[in-house]
């Protein structure tokens, strides 16, 4: 029996193979959106651990279901202002943010 060569590339390496080094234009948009869809899940994410509907956490900030729905499954980016109501508001947390250079 043959066994294959094994052609495993990590995350980093496809990354880079399909959409340049980091610093370029595609590679600095692809990872903007990565971290856009990482917004979305954990809020997804927390909202269920809370129990709520995408309506009631709507209405605990003052805005639609739809809009909660964008945010969590990436068509719409979430603005600091409102990603904070969601947080502390509707999620009862507290948003922490960081810097790293």
């Amino acid at each position: 029996m043959n066994r294959k060569e094994n052609n495993t590339i990590t995350l980093d390496q496809f990354k880079e193979k399909h959409f340049g080094q980091v610093g370029t234009e595609r590679r600095d948009e692809l990872e903007a959106g990565y971290e856009n869809f990482k917004i979305g899940a954990l809020i997804h994410e927390a909202r269920l651990e809370k129990g709520l509907t995408q309506a009631e956490l709507a209405a605990k900030i003052g805005t639609t279901k739809s809009y909660i729905s964008k945010i969590e499954n990436n068509i719409k980016e979430v603005r600091l202002s409102t990603l904070k109501k969601i947080i502390e508001l509707g999620l009862g947390g507290q948003l922490e943010l960081s810097i790293k250079l």
